[in-house]
């Protein structure tokens, strides 16, 4: 068996996977790797464990492009635990304190604008964020606190899904980095009882959605019936969540050149930012950028076997 799988496949493409709850996304990334037998892999920006959902996990040539999935919006489906807060904002931290919950759904629609466009948010110390050098979860697990900037982030939509008793739903579509945790927290402490995030799922990770996503199990099971192989036609393009991008598409010649690292001018491209680049065949070769003067110039390109 170990020396069935000692060599690992140069497969490339995107898996678009519902992350189980109670796992990393490392964890999930090295899972997956495994299952296809995988060289190369990365994920797009991580999903803590104590949530489920849309995970883009990038495989071989794929991973030149995961920062691009990292930077879209999200969507998320949560619920707040209303009335009771903790040490980590959600529901595997301490209780640190609780409260009546006397809220209505009149009392949550007034607060929601608030809540709704550009806002501040200072991120939690039970986060991923460093500080100097140290994860902010290693300092907060030792007791020690320390002094966070606000950050800017995008809520484009907050909407209550329901209000039943101390349980709120809420779905929220929102910019990268913004934390759900601080979210919810702030809610609480606006409608005067406190709160903390009791379940959250992604449904949305920028094109993504849960229509495309493929479970632990599913993969389990025609990995066990088939092989690392099988799983191959779950894999979507390299390509894939860049569709909102123009297209250069290029002639042999020139596709020689930026493959060289040259920039390179074609007729009909974009006058500025980010673009995809096809060759004459209609072959997925990387991303470029524009330059003041005009020309194509090769960011990130796909490597190929010769």
């Amino acid at each position: 068996m170990a020396g069935s799988r000692s060599k690992r496949r140069d497969i490339s493409g995107v898996l678009i996977f519902d992350k189980p709850l109670g796992m990393s996304s490392n964890a999930a990334l090295q899972k997956v790797r495994w299952l296809f037998n995988a060289a190369k892999g990365g994920h797009t920006g991580s999903l803590d464990p104590l949530a489920s959902g849309v995970l883009p996990l990038c495989l071989g040539e794929a991973t030149k492009f995961s920062q691009f999935l990292l930077d879209a919006d999200k969507v998320y489906v949560t619920e707040a635990r209303l009335g009771m807060t903790t040490t980590t904002g959600d529901a595997e931290g301490d209780v640190l304190a609780t409260h009546p919950v006397a809220v209505t759904e009149a009392d949550v629609q007034q607060l929601l604008p608030r809540f709704t466009g550009d806002i501040e948010q200072v991120p939690p110390m039970y986060s991923a964020l460093k500080h100097d050098g140290q994860p902010l979860y290693k300092l907060a697990r030792a007791g020690e606190v320390v002094e966070r900037k606000a950050r800017s982030v995008t809520i484009h939509r907050l909407v209550m899904l329901g209000l039943d008793g101390d349980r709120l739903q809420l779905e929220v579509h929102c910019s990268k980095g913004t934390y759900i945790r601080t979210l919810v927290e702030d809610i609480g402490a606006a409608l005067g009882c406190g709160a903390h995030v009791a379940q959250l799922r992604r449904t949305e990770a920028g094109p993504f959605d849960l229509t495309r996503a493929v479970t632990l199990e599913s993969l389990e099971a025609a990995h066990a019936d088939d092989g690392a192989e099988a799983l191959d036609t779950l894999l979507l393009p390299s390509d894939s969540g860049l569709e909102d991008w123009p297209i250069v598409r290029l002639t042999e010649q020139t596709a020689y050149y930026l493959n060289h690292g040259q920039a390179v001018r074609v007729p009909g491209s974009p006058a500025f930012g980010m673009v995809r680049l096809y060759d004459q065949n209609e072959l997925f070769i990387g991303i470029g950028e524009m330059t003041d003067d005009a020309r194509v110039a090769p960011r990130r390109l796909m490597r190929f076997e010769p």
